[in-house]
């Protein structure tokens, strides 16, 4: 109701537009079908920054809360259950980690919003305009939102390198989560002792830094081979700098250097980027999707399987069967939500204003990116009908809270089963 106001919004936006703005922003998603920097008066998105940091971090506080109602007691067992969700180290109250985290969060943005006024947004003469870009863009790029103050996201700065290493770096802090900022701290005179770190610490690090090298790579096979003019029609060095921020941005935040459609982008480099936003962030961070550990645990299983072992094995450490059962759970339910957005927005035969059919992988790419609450859009949003936009709405929020966390507070808690059952084999 706010965002709608006159004080805080122009005609274009009315009550749905100020509905889809706001969910998008409060599940740190980035989609939008209003222009920020021209639609929205600076109160409104002064509100809008405020609905992306409740989003990227309070809402992880909000979590907590919301599965001690799902699982319901306040005993030992399910405080450590509930400090689990915000990643919290002991038994005492949220309090004291949320007010970590939230140090954490100053420093990281205070130190990008600087590194941006400086070096960054050199273009804007207006000291406080550059000042305000650069604050609004830190944070949303800690909280994994990509929401920009600009139409074409960061296009007009793909050759600029501190703009693309700032907002990056900025990324990879906020998704990575706070465990591994923590233990990365405590642990900072051991940095060349990689054993020194926790397993959740090495896993995240490794393959977030191996999908980064991974998306880069592929995103300049794929455009190279197929010819295609989004990357190809660049210099060198842009290109590397476009392809290295994509493959971080695609993860989660949703912001792009260069644009986004089935004539600048392959189907091949399309379908590279859904899976990289698909696998998403880290457990605890500020982005979404199935999270890199549950991608991590998904290989290891069925590395164990071709090799012939009984359990699942990663570096040296034996994982248990609920944590191998949990991947599989939250990989199968996300797919089957993606699955059954894409056949819904399939049924809308979306046009652009140009008149061009938006396919189904381009609809396919809009459900992924919402439900991993990454932003990328390839202009379908906007085109799409409201029955359209609520899907992406409700894709938006079920990834933000979590599709396992969602079905336990729908089905409520399990029975304890009181008797078991005969075993026999099942052939797969």
């Amino acid at each position: 109701m706010l965002m709608a106001l006159p004080a805080f919004s122009n005609a274009n936006v009315g009550i749905w537009e100020a509905l889809f703005t706001v969910t998008s922003a409060i599940t740190v998603t980035g989609l939008t079908i209003v222009n920020v920097g021209e639609d929205l008066t600076f109160a409104g998105q002064l509100l809008l920054l405020l609905l992306i940091l409740t989003g990227g971090l309070g809402l992880m506080a909000i979590t907590t809360f919301l599965q001690g109602f799902v699982q319901g007691g306040t005993g030992l067992r399910r405080r450590l259950d509930r400090g689990r969700t915000l990643d919290e180290f002991g038994v005492g109250g949220v309090g004291s980690t949320f007010h970590s985290i939230l140090i954490t969060a100053a420093w990281m943005v205070g130190l990008g919003t600087v590194l941006l006024f400086s070096y960054g947004f050199r273009d804007i003469a207006s000291p406080g305009e550059r000042l305000w870009a650069s604050l609004f863009h830190c944070i949303s790029a800690y909280c994994n939102a990509g929401f920009g103050l600009w139409g074409d996201s960061l296009e007009g700065y793909r050759g600029n390198p501190v703009v693309n290493a700032v907002i990056a770096l900025m990324i990879v802090a906020g998704g990575i989560g706070y465990r591994v900022t923590n233990d990365l701290w405590l642990n900072r005179f051991k940095v060349k002792r990689i054993r020194s770190f926790c397993l959740h610490t090495r896993l995240v690090l490794r393959w977030s830094l191996g999908l980064v090298v991974f998306g880069s790579l592929g995103l300049l096979f794929t455009e190279h081979v197929t010819g295609s003019s989004g990357l190809t029609s660049l210099p060198w060095w842009q290109e590397i700098q476009v392809v290295i921020f994509q493959s971080v941005s695609t993860r989660t935040a949703g912001f792009n250097t260069v644009p986004l459609s089935a004539a600048a982008i392959s189907e091949a480099g399309m379908l590279l980027m859904m899976t990289l936003m698909f696998i998403g962030a880290s457990p605890g961070g500020t982005g979404g999707g199935i999270k890199t550990t549950t991608f991590a645990a998904l290989v290891a299983a069925t590395r164990s399987t071709l090799m012939g072992l009984d359990t699942v094995v990663i570096r040296r450490r034996a994982i248990s069967d609920k944590v191998v059962l949990r991947a599989v759970g939250v990989t199968l339910a996300s797919l089957l939500f993606v699955l059954l957005m894409a056949l819904v927005l399939g049924l809308d035969q979306a046009t652009s204003a140009d008149g061009h059919t938006f396919t189904f992988l381009d609809k396919l790419f809009t459900c992924i990116s919402a439900f991993a609450t990454v932003g990328l859009d390839v202009g379908v949003t906007s085109a799409l009908n409201r029955w359209g936009q609520l899907v992406l709405m409700v894709g938006m929020f079920v990834g933000r809270i979590g599709i396992l966390l969602l079905l336990s507070a729908i089905f409520g808690k399990p029975a304890c089963p009181r008797v078991s059952y005969q075993h026999e084999d099942l052939y797969v």
